[in-house]
């Protein structure tokens, strides 16, 4: 029997693992979103052995039971630091600020304002229905404060599934993961005085103080992570094992011993690792994290989700009447979630990037329950100094409205978003797709004409292998305005110089500084949705406006020599800045030549194409410009910072070299290692060389008596 007890979770999460593939492969090509399938399945598993339905098979029905009876505590500590993590650190930190105040407005005062009408809800139907006699306005808000916080877990998942707009899904992934913490503090407001704990003295201190020192929990412990990294060598394995371990640390730190919001101190310490120790990362490294996370992210999103429909299978009574009840209680909350975005509308459609009211209306429809909100309830159902029948209705509406907004909502969102736009692929994108498409059909029959030539290949049946070739599609049918065209096209744009320039970083073309630089200059023209001309890089040109580029040190010889040694480090960045921005234009112009080539655009559309080369070429000329000068007023730290560029492209190579060995077996992944530590230390004497780029200076214009 013990050793039942003891296989019972791992069987679990096995039948778990093969059921989730199984299911993944049956709705390849079905709208149903992936994660509310898992938790039907749950909620069969749970009827199942509520009803002695499963195969007299012990082993299986204490897997099951295991299950349904476990601490709920147990589904976050486990599962939601993986979900949470993957979620921030994917996550755009430009984007992620530009949405805070929203994020923030929804997660606050968005918060209470639900809380209160929710109670307001209940205590409505209190009065006219007669099981529900028993609630008071303390029960009404407790509910309120646990049904209105939206679970990061179903709508993170949720949000991936759907392929929504950067900008919108920052968005709501942001609310449901601040209101974590406003939604435990406003409910322990309420359920404290049930508990040993209490109630919070002050509500709105302790909110500041559960989501201030939880995000400064989640920086410092990243950085102390971002340190540790460099200390452990760099094998892949065990800089990912020190991430994933930093990631629970700091959830079980803020959650369990500092009584604050787990779930933010998550969101900073993903944020943190991306943002500032992801340069620090090796480029095998982020690839491992990137394989690693996305497996760990399937496996937890697809075990918590049966976790929960199992629980609520088990744990929940339902009758007839209260379904009715429950319905009217789940269309209540949807209105609720109506009200409140129609309360802070008219200041969210003016802050960050704005909201419109198609987006507004998917804000309310997507506003999903899961597992958090039913760990709440859980904790209630276990506090006997509540009446059972208010414990009883608080379990039965919660899981219920679980289940309905995963059932209902989840469901039917896609279609919903099909029906107001807000999934319609820019033009530019299909202009592009159709050219690649076009591109490696071209290619394919060029190298079907090479097959055929190729002796040992000569009684090939040739209309056979034809016919497996992709058919040529029509060009798409693409209607839209000039002036929609150029924003999609500028947007595609940036998008390839954003993954380019961390490409550039990856090989050693560009420094970390100007990795920074033109992100941000990127973000700035991604702001502006594209409306904005190519050329507009203030970002990158200002630089180059400080003063030891003003016209009148040109003029004094010895002033000239003494801004090349003594701005030698800026120089040498603006040289690193201008020669990663002439590459990323240059890549700019293949693209707009492919878009030319897709056979798809009008005369008048081929036209636009010309403006965006004209930007181009702007960019282009005037960095060109800035290149020549500086090779011509400062040779020395021209000298040098081209010296360093080569000296990391060649460093770049080298790790490939290495890397490409490792993985055709020819070196072991000890001997890799050593060699990469050997080219840390080679890369990190680079900035050494600008100690002796100077050293070397004064000498010479000592001996020179200058």
């Amino acid at each position: 029997m013990e050793t039942l007890d003891l296989l019972a979770p791992l069987l679990f999460v096995v039948i778990g693992l093969v059921a989730g593939a199984v299911l993944k492969s049956l709705l390849k090509h079905s709208s149903l979103p992936y994660t509310v399938c898992l938790f039907c399945l749950g909620v069969v598993f749970g009827l199942l052995s509520r009803f002695n339905v499963l195969p007299d098979v012990g082993v299986l029905r204490s897997a099951v039971d295991a299950v349904a009876n476990m601490d709920p505590d147990l589904i976050l500590y486990v599962f939601l630091p993986l979900l949470i993590f993957d979620g921030a650190y994917e996550m755009d930190l430009h984007v992620f600020r530009k949405s805070l105040f929203n994020s923030t407005l929804l997660a606050g005062p968005g918060m209470v304002i639900a809380m209160f009408l929710t109670a307001a809800l209940i205590m409505g139907i209190a009065a006219f229905v007669p099981q529900c006699s028993g609630w008071n306005w303390n029960y009404a808000l407790m509910f309120g404060a646990l049904i209105s916080a939206t679970d990061p877990v179903a709508v993170v998942a949720l949000l991936r599934e759907l392929g929504t707009s950067k900008r919108f899904s920052t968005l709501v992934d942001a609310e449901s993961m601040l209101n974590d913490g406003t939604g435990i503090v406003l409910f322990m407001l309420f359920y404290g005085a049930y508990t040993a704990a209490g109630a919070p003295s002050s509500p709105v201190l302790d909110c500041l103080f559960v989501v201030a020192v939880g995000a400064l929990l989640g920086w410092l412990l990243a950085r102390l992570t971002i340190w540790s990294l460099g200390q452990v060598g760099g094998d892949a394995a065990v800089q990912n094992s020190a991430i994933i371990v930093g990631a629970y640390i700091t959830f079980i730190a803020a959650q369990a011993f500092m009584n604050v919001s787990g779930v933010i101190a998550l969101v900073a310490f993903g944020l943190t690792i991306s943002y500032v120790g992801r340069p620090h990362l090796k480029p095998e490294v982020h690839k491992f994290m990137q394989s690693f996370w996305e497996l760990a992210s399937y496996i937890a999103n697809t075990l918590i989700f049966i976790i929960v429909g199992i629980v609520i299978a088990a744990k929940v009574d339902i009758t007839w009447q209260s379904i009715v009840i429950l319905f009217a209680v789940y269309i209540g909350i949807n209105l609720v979630r109506a009200a409140m975005v129609l309360i802070l509308y008219p200041i969210m459609k003016k802050c960050g990037y704005g909201l419109t009211l198609r987006e507004s209306v998917i804000l309310v429809w997507g506003g999903l329950r899961g597992a958090l909100g039913l760990t709440l309830a859980l904790m209630v159902s276990y506090t006997l100094e509540i009446p059972e029948d208010i414990r009883r209705q608080i379990l039965l509406f919660t899981a219920g409205i679980v289940t309905l907004t995963l059932t209902i909502n989840a469901t039917t969102i896609r279609w919903l978003l099909l029906k107001l736009g807000l999934t319609k692929i820019p033009s530019a994108k299909m202009l592009l797709d159709f050219s690649i498409r076009q591109q490696i059909a071209d290619s394919s029959d060029k190298y079907l004409e090479k097959l055929k030539n190729r002796e040992a290949l000569v009684d090939s049946d040739w209309k056979l292998v034809e016919t497996f070739k992709h058919e040529p599609e029509p060009a798409p049918e693409v209607k839209f305005h000039p002036d929609d065209l150029l924003a999609d096209l500028r947007l595609r744009i940036l998008n390839k110089e954003r993954a380019l320039c961390w490409n550039m970083y990856d090989e050693g073309i560009i420094s970390f500084v100007t990795l920074r630089c033109l992100t941000a200059s990127l973000d700035e023209q991604y702001d502006q949705s594209g409306r904005i001309p190519l050329s507009s890089r203030k970002r990158v040109f200002n630089f180059y406006n400080n003063s030891f580029y003003t016209r009148w040190l040109k003029n004094f010889p010895l002033v000239r020599k003494w801004s090349d040694v003594y701005f030698h480090d800026k120089i040498v960045n603006g040289y690193d800045l201008a020669r990663g921005f002439f590459i990323t234009q240059k890549k700019s112009l293949e693209l707009i030549d492919e878009f030319a080539h897709s056979k798809v655009l009008t005369p008048n559309e081929t036209a636009q194409m010309d403006i965006l080369r004209g930007e181009i070429g702007e960019n282009i000329e005037h960095i060109t410009a800035v290149m020549e000068e500086m090779a011509y007023d400062y040779p020395v730290s021209y000298r040098c910072g081209v010296t360093r560029k080569s000296i990391r492209m060649l460093l770049a190579n080298e790790r490939r070299q290495i890397e490409q060995f490792r993985s055709e077996g020819i070196l072991s992944a000890s001997e890799a290692g050593s060699m990469f530590d050997d080219i840390d230390e080679r890369h990190a004497s680079i900035g050494s060389l600008t100690k002796t780029w100077k050293r070397n200076r004064k000498l010479n214009d000592a001996s020179r008596g200058l």
